[in-house]
């Protein structure tokens, strides 16, 4: 399997940490990660102290399920992100860039009305895999 980024001119540039788009060729393995919020896995209770501790929670939670799942975030192709509030875009794009700092997967950022649990992010993933027998 061979993951390859593309950026072209024709089309607005990423403003973020993200890719025009991700592409897979060869035989791969998909993992679908389910929205991650910012739930203490221990505990099980929010950690909403700030939206930099939100979005951080979210992200390690994202990156313990792909573990789980054989995968890790150099496997991601494509990301979503949902936020409650627009003004906490610039936050959260910094934070989720530091998870990818190279050849980042695609991905959009989402306004919603509300998220579960009165959270304020929501990350979900799509990976792939080498194909293993």
């Amino acid at each position: 399997m061979q993951r390859r980024t593309t950026s072209t001119p024709h089309a607005p540039a990423a403003i973020g940490a993200y890719s025009q788009a991700v592409a897979i060729t060869g035989a791969a393995t998909w993992v679908y990660c389910s929205g991650q919020i910012a739930l203490d896995p221990a505990t099980g209770q929010m950690q909403n102290g700030s939206v930099e501790i939100e979005a951080r929670t979210c992200m390690e939670n994202l990156k313990a399920v792909l573990g789980a799942s054989g995968a890790g975030l150099r496997d991601v192709v494509r990301c979503t992100i949902y936020l409650t509030d627009m003004a906490d875009f610039d936050t959260v794009n910094r934070i989720y860039g530091t998870y990818f700092p190279e050849d980042p997967p695609a991905r959009a950022a989402i306004a919603v009305a509300g998220l579960p649990k009165g959270a304020r992010v929501e990350v979900e993933a799509i990976a792939a895999l080498a194909f293993r027998p």
